[in-house]
């Protein structure tokens, strides 16, 4: 079951891609967008992530902490990173494997991977904007930042 606006987001800990732990709790007080994605180094995943890098700008600079979450491995993942220049942490839901994307409602179950679910997590840990897409199914972020400036209104 895919998480609702209103509800309490799931607290978890994984961690980066240099094996740093990141849990959500400790960023009470400040929002976080989750952004769930399928596998580093893919095309459509590396077009929206890298569309977030370019304008990251619009998420700190509203206070909003960016993760992306996946079930790559964190080697993977700090290979892709530092390709990619990533400035925001990329975290490991590999073991136990999806855990947190199932939480969240956004596992696609028969391919084994994260599906493309975003999650606006507000200071309290209340969900603001939720929306899970297909793993083929490219978002469109003006959705994540519309619910950006909500928050920051």
């Amino acid at each position: 079951m895919t998480l609702s606006v209103g509800d309490a987001a799931p607290d978890f800990t994984l961690p980066d891609s240099n094996r740093q732990p990141f849990t959500l709790s400790e960023h009470r007080g400040s929002p976080v967008l989750v952004v769930f994605y399928p596998f580093a180094f893919s095309s459509i995943c590396t077009g929206e992530l890298c569309q977030l890098r370019d304008e990251l700008g619009t998420y700190t600079g509203a206070g909003v902490q960016v993760v992306a979450v996946s079930t790559d491995p964190a080697p993977t993942l700090k290979a892709w990173r530092e390709q990619q220049g990533f400035e925001f942490p990329l975290l490991s839901d590999f073991w136990p494997h999806g855990e947190v994307a199932k939480a969240y409602g956004a596992f696609f179950e028969t391919a084994g991977m994260a599906n493309r679910g975003t999650f606006l997590v507000d200071a309290e840990g209340r969900v603001a904007f939720a929306e899970v897409n297909g793993p083929g199914d490219a978002r469109a972020q003006s959705g994540w930042k519309d619910a950006v400036a909500a928050l920051a209104a």
